[in-house]
């Protein structure tokens, strides 16, 4: 943005008790509000985050993977058939695409209210500090706030054949939806982030779902899942 140059001319004097000019009110940034937070979002919030925020941006997270580990007995399954859903496993060369989300002032309170009950209470998740590289601008890493399900949780699921895995989306529904949607949107989320985005397990998943559903249910069933 071009800068007013500055005149180089005297200015000229001013009348003899003339009053000093008004400046603007200044409005001093309240100390009380906390600083501005990102928040990475790698499962259901790259589609529906539900709390308000200043600024988003589509990019990825390095170190780690995305698993479809953690059970879900609440937003995408139920106590007798828990969905599975993705969290982070640390992985060396993994890399993770996702969506992180800026909040600031009131909306840091009322996001993380909103997410420990979502991703903390619902979900076992817990909270872990990543370095997010914005897709525009992967120079300028980010810090943001993760939210992670670990093996110490009781809704952990662990690893298992993606055919296993698909099996069990295939079946289970909750309060959020159908596991089936859940497995779907974030493929498709995947897909808009181009070919440099890449996550196998998530696709053999897909693939699996896929050569499965007609034999699960008939066709006008399976639209009906979505």
């Amino acid at each position: 943005m071009k800068q007013e140059s500055v005149s180089q001319s005297t200015p000229p004097a001013s009348p003899p008790h003339s009053p000093s000019p008004e400046l603007p009110a200044q409005h001093p940034q309240d100390d009380s509000d906390p600083p501005a937070l990102w928040i990475f979002g790698y499962g259901s919030l790259v589609w529906r985050p539900d709390f308000a925020y200043s600024d988003s941006r589509v990019g990825f997270v390095r170190g780690y993977s995305r698993r479809f580990w953690q059970g879900d007995t609440f937003h995408r399954g139920s106590d007798k058939m828990p969905g599975r859903v993705v969290t982070l496993l640390e992985d060396y060369e993994g890399c993770t695409w996702g969506v992180a989300y800026q909040v600031q002032g009131e909306q840091v309170s009322e996001a993380l209210k909103y997410l420990n009950v979502r991703e903390a209470v619902l979900g076992g998740y817990d909270t872990k500090e990543v370095t997010f590289y914005p897709q525009d601008t992967p120079d300028q890493p980010l810090k943001a706030l993760a939210y992670v399900a670990t093996p110490q949780n009781p809704g952990y699921l662990g690893p298992a054949p993606e055919e296993a895995i698909a099996t069990q989306i295939l079946a289970c529904r909750g309060f959020s939806g159908h596991n089936l949607e859940y497995l779907l949107r974030l493929a498709d989320f995947m897909q808009l982030c181009g070919p440099q985005a890449q996550d196998e397990h998530l696709a053999a998943i897909v693939d699996a779902v896929g050569t499965m559903l007609p034999c699960f249910c008939p066709t006008e069933q399976a639209l009906a899942l979505v």
